[in-house]
């Protein structure tokens, strides 16, 4: 039979006696062949963007770090400090308010919008006390351990806490359902500032140093999300601020700490996303008619009894 013959009759089943090779291969076989099908290119500035998230992430890391520095070094009223956390607290309760206003959901809620706040108010004064309460405990909490272990163990927690942690944008319509890699990178963190916190010297710089945790840590990503589903220009500003702060916390600690930190962030935000655009061309998705169809399941489809 002629190699003509062999293309008229050729088809995709092994299990079928057919007169040529199994190994026989046509010239229709790769007509349907398509690559990067699916394949939607970024642009650089949209990855610049997108990348916002990681870098405040990044900056309230060496805010903190900053900070815990200036307690033990003993340059930082723990006063002081407690009442900027309590005066940025109140800030950030206005801003979630202001973009519940705006999403609508005050309208949807009615009357249970006033036992919402209630319950924030009591919650936040329980934590406040429950910290207070628990501060002396933590001071003595690693005065067996070496500090050098200390510092390497909140090294390794905070740099989970960076891998872990939920950078998806959150829409102002939608509820915070929180995910379970973020809820290990908060506990991370948490874990890293108690074991810093051990070392302060005074219960008033561990209660200070815990609620500036539980504030940047817990709280502000919450409302980060809910920032980046916003205007660019909202997002960029934020960026810039976090960017500014955890520079200037660096530099009063450490001419090196600067540069370490401006060369971190202008890896993540600019470096990262013209090394991810660059490298797009490379990329070579092959599809055809004999790859295996991929299922799609409609999760809110119910069951069938």
């Amino acid at each position: 039979m002629t190699e003509t013959a062999w293309e008229d009759e050729w088809e995709r089943l092994l299990w079928k006696k057919k007169p040529y090779p199994d190994n026989h291969v046509p010239k229709s076989f790769l007509s349907s062949l398509s690559k990067n099908s699916n394949f939607r290119p970024y642009t650089y500035w949209y990855l610049v963007r997108s990348s916002f998230a990681v870098t405040q992430h990044l900056a309230t890391i060496v805010i903190f770090v900053a900070i815990f520095v200036h307690l033990n070094e003993r340059k930082l009223d723990p006063r002081a400090l407690v009442w900027a956390s309590v005066g940025t607290f109140l800030a950030g309760w206005l801003v979630w308010e202001a973009l519940d206003c705006c999403s609508g959901r005050q309208l949807l809620r009615g009357t249970s919008a006033s036992t919402t706040r209630a319950k924030i108010v009591k919650s936040s004064i329980l934590v406040f006390l429950a910290l207070m309460s628990v501060s002396p405990v933590l001071r003595t909490l690693t005065a067996a351990t070496s500090s050098d272990s200390i510092w390497a163990l909140s090294a390794c927690l905070f740099i989970l806490n960076a891998l872990l942690a939920d950078y998806t944008a959150l829409p102002l319509d939608t509820h915070l359902r929180e995910r379970l890699t973020s809820v290990l990178s908060m506990n991370a963190a948490i874990s890293s500032s108690v074991v810093l916190a051990s070392r302060l010297p005074s219960d008033l710089s561990v209660f200070g140093l815990t609620l500036v945790s539980v504030q940047l840590f817990a709280l502000f990503p919450m409302l980060r999300r809910r920032l980046q589903a916003g205007p660019a220009i909202v997002q960029t500003a934020v960026t810039i601020i976090l960017c500014l702060s955890s520079i200037l916390s660096a530099d009063s600690v450490s001419r090196t700490a600067t540069a370490l930190v401006f060369a971190a962030f202008t890896a993540v935000t600019f470096v990262a996303p013209g090394v991810h655009v660059w490298a797009q061309k490379y990329k070579n998705e092959i599809r055809g008619t004999w790859d295996p169809a991929v299922p799609r399941v409609n999760r809110t489809e119910k069951p069938i009894i």
